[in-house]
């Protein structure tokens, strides 16, 4: 290869096109410069260098925008068409490229330097000859568009340079790789990335076909399934049978696209559905597939209920349901509050906790109605199986889901009020933890990607406002009970079990047994005193069925035709509920030495507890009796050796442990008792005991104690102060530290009771103990 010379002539950019040395072409001319180019190489020597523009929309382009390499061609032929532009036919001669740039008035020229390839050929050209031909033969029976007399004459060719040039000129390839072939100077190298090209070409060939067999097989299967299906259904039309599998298929496939499912689940669906189809109705596995879509069809994915944000109508419903309950009822009209402001709100996880009876399960449907809601339920108790609540895998048999996707199939809607009733009441063995699986549910950061085993995917809980009940917070495991807000209810106060009563138990009874306001009148001072003397509970379940009882001896008395109405008062109550069954009022009558009243706090409200100590000759023997738990064991083991330590200074033998035994009850030993705050109780009891003073009969306490005489905070008060109120005690001691808990009691109480704080039990002795030996 040698370089020729160096000469200026006229430019032509040709866009989307190129031209190789020895190629013949016509080529249509329309841009004024370009054919001002023509005509001056028509009138020198008919040379004229082309060269491809890179960007092909530019229509005056300039130095930056063509490649610097092109073919130095001849014009052999012009002729002006009528539309202006001009037909000219030129012959490729040879490789040049541009080293200088001239911007002539009317057109441009350019300074080239030509190439010319090298004329002899050695033994390594003849084999990539024969290897790119073998190729281009190859690649032409592949592809069927090129003509076997193209193959001809390219073999003809004999200069290697050209062969590359020509096969390159009729390759399907881009532009850009044509002139990256046009600027290659070495034959060697040309022919090597020419014999690439057509290999890469001649792979992509054999993936067209492979694809577009696989195409025509798809096809053809296609056409046959439809075929068959057509041939099915004339089939079942002849049988009588019109729906059939077929039927129910588009059915199925109807309510799909109506459920509103995610995009993920919706494809789950759809392949189920291609399952269900292709299983014989014989099957087992076609009844558990079309199981699991009726499930998927029937949940709610996207419906939901509008909020009905209404603060006034709300706090009005939850009035007229419900009495007292004020810190419910206030944070339910927050949530609504933050609810209407965001209009994007996660569901919170309330839980309500209480003795039985006080309304728990109600006020939880009260908040649904308020928040214009559907309301579903489930009861916990007694769950001890995990797949109770994620549901169980499709490959057993019978499996269904668990109680949380059972409960959104039930509430229609994706924003319920989702009640989880008696979640202390679980349980765990082999099969699992249920709390455990609980985690999921109510975590607002978790619970919209809860997984149930049997449905597979993901449903979003996120939008759900779930409610928990439970009476004892002992029972409920840690992380479970970190997820939640506690919102304690406490027992009714006896003004409020009135309230109600009149209110709301009795009206719904008096409906409930066919008897109206006109034909049964219950006074309240007959309602008090059922409350006093007929129940003793901290809500008003017992309380509803004794009203149940009026009734229904009202129901016959109306009946048997003796009274056409019916009024009860406090001096006919036992005509209809029979001898009181509790005594009013746990005080003593009178102050007696070593026993003292306790507040204690249960599951089913708060109670009082009478502490009874003796002594009897001895050598210190410690006895405690009532069924006792280990914290209340503990506290009485505390209270004694307070009491020995401080023995000189509250005037007692210092030897008494070694004369004395010493035994403490607490009575109802069949109940079992415990919980830390009957350490005063316990302590106060004793040293009247010791000391023959006696404790004021009017007096009830709680608190802790420690070794050195500390009194610590309880828990509770509210419910321990409502069983003092209700066993006729005037003065409560209590821990310093709980005195901020005074406020959460009802001001009824409160005004009717003498609150008194202390630190330390010397402060206790002082208050219970009164001067003087009693024995």
């Amino acid at each position: 290869m040698t370089n020729k010379n160096e000469m200026i002539v006229p430019l032509l950019p040709l866009r989307g096109l190129l031209v190789y040395p020895t190629m013949v072409l016509h080529l249509d001319v329309g841009r004024d410069r370009s054919v001002q180019a023509l005509e001056k190489a028509m009138v020198d020597d008919h040379l004229i260098f082309l060269t491809t523009q890179k960007d092909v929309s530019i229509d005056d382009p300039s130095e930056e925008d063509i490649y610097r390499y092109g073919t130095l061609t001849k014009v052999k032929q012009m002729l002006k068409l009528p539309n202006g532009t001009i037909r000219v036919l030129v012959e490729g001669l040879k490789r040049a490229e541009i080293e200088t740039f001239y911007d002539e008035e009317e057109y441009y020229s350019v300074q080239i330097l030509t190439y010319e390839d090298s004329e002899t050929k050695d033994i390594e050209d003849q084999a990539l000859m024969r290897t790119m031909l073998e190729y281009f033969e190859q690649y032409i029976k592949l592809s069927k568009k090129i003509s076997a007399e193209t193959f001809a004459s390219v073999a003809d060719i004999e200069e290697p340079g050209r062969m590359a040039d020509i096969i390159a000129s009729h390759l399907p390839i881009k532009l850009k790789e044509k002139q990256e072939i046009l600027e290659i100077i070495d034959v060697k190298q040309r022919m090597n990335y020419v014999i690439n090209i057509i290999h890469n070409e001649k792979e992509v060939l054999n993936l067209e076909k492979k694809i577009g067999q696989r195409v025509k097989r798809s096809m053809e299967r296609t056409q046959k399934e439809y075929y068959l299906r057509e041939q099915m259904k004339a089939i079942q039309k002849e049988l009588g049978d019109k729906e059939g599998k077929t039927g129910e298929i588009a059915d199925l496939t109807k309510k799909i696209e109506e459920a509103g499912m995610p995009e993920h689940v919706l494809q789950a669906a759809m392949k189920e559905l291609d399952r269900y189809e292709k299983v014989p109705s014989s099957s087992a596995e076609s009844a558990v597939i079309r199981n699991y879509l009726e499930w998927l069809i029937s949940l709610p994915w996207s419906k939901k209920t509008d909020d009905d944000i209404n603060i006034q109508r709300a706090e009005k419903i939850l009035n007229e349901d419900h009495y007292g309950l004020e810190k419910v009822k206030e944070r339910v009209l927050e949530y609504l509050a933050v609810q209407k402001l965001t209009n994007s709100l996660k569901g919170p996880i309330l839980c309500l906790v209480g003795p039985p009876g006080v309304g728990k399960t109600s006020l939880a449907r009260s908040i649904a109605t308020s928040l214009n809601r559907n309301f579903v339920r489930i009861s916990l108790g007694g769950v001890r199986d995990e797949s109770e609540i994620r549901g169980h895998r499709r490959t057993y048999v019978g499996a269904m889901p668990g109680r949380i996707i059972q409960g959104m199939k039930k509430a229609r809607t994706i924003n319920p009020v989702f009640l989880l009733d008696e979640i202390d009441k679980m349980s765990s063995d082999f099969r699992g933890d249920p709390s455990a699986a609980l985690l999921e549910v109510l975590d607002p950061e978790q619970n919209h990607n809860f997984s149930d085993h049997y449905i597979e995917e993901t449903y979003d809980l996120s939008k759900v406002m779930f409610i928990a009940t439970a009476n004892n917070l002992a029972t409920i495991p840690g992380p479970l009970l970190d997820r939640m807000e506690i919102i304690s209810i406490a027992g009714y106060t006896e003004l409020e079990k009135v309230h109600i009563t009149r209110d709301h138990l009795l009206p719904k009874q008096i409906k409930e047994n066919g008897l109206s306001k006109s034909t049964l009148q219950v006074r309240d001072d007959a309602i008090l005193k059922i409350v006093r003397y007929y129940t003793r509970e901290a809500g008003v379940r017992n309380l509803e069925r004794q009203m149940a009882t009026i009734c229904r001896k009202t129901a016959k008395i109306i009946v048997s035709g003796e009274k056409k109405r019916v009024v009860v008062t406090e001096k006919t109550v036992e005509e209809f509920l029979g001898k009181p069954k509790f005594r009013y009022g746990q005080a003593e009558t009178e102050d007696q030495v070593g026993v003292a009243t306790g507040l204690a706090y249960t599951t089913v409200g708060g109670d009082t507890l009478q502490i009874e100590v003796s002594l009897a000759p001895g050598k210190g023997k410690l006895v405690l009796t009532g069924k006792l738990g280990d914290v209340m064991k503990e506290s009485a083991q505390a209270a004694f050796s307070y009491v020995r330590s401080k023995a000189k200074e509250l005037g007692i033998d210092e030897n008494f442990h070694e004369k004395y035994d010493i035994h403490i009850h607490v009575p109802e030993g069949a109940v079992p008792k415990d919980g830390p705050s009957a350490g005063i109780t316990i302590a106060t009891a004793l040293v009247s005991a010791l000391t023959g003073k006696p404790i004021r009969r009017e007096v009830g306490m709680t608190g802790e104690i420690t070794l050195r005489g500390r009194v610590l905070p309880i828990g509770g008060l509210k419910e321990k102060t409502l069983s003092a109120h209700r066993a006729g005690l005037t003065k409560v001691i209590l821990p310093k530290d709980n005195e901020v808990d005074i406020e959460d009691i009802p001001e009824s109480v409160r005004s009717e009771l003498q609150f008194v704080p202390v630190s330390h039990v010397d402060e206790v002795l002082k208050h219970a103990l009164l001067e003087g030996d009693a024995r």
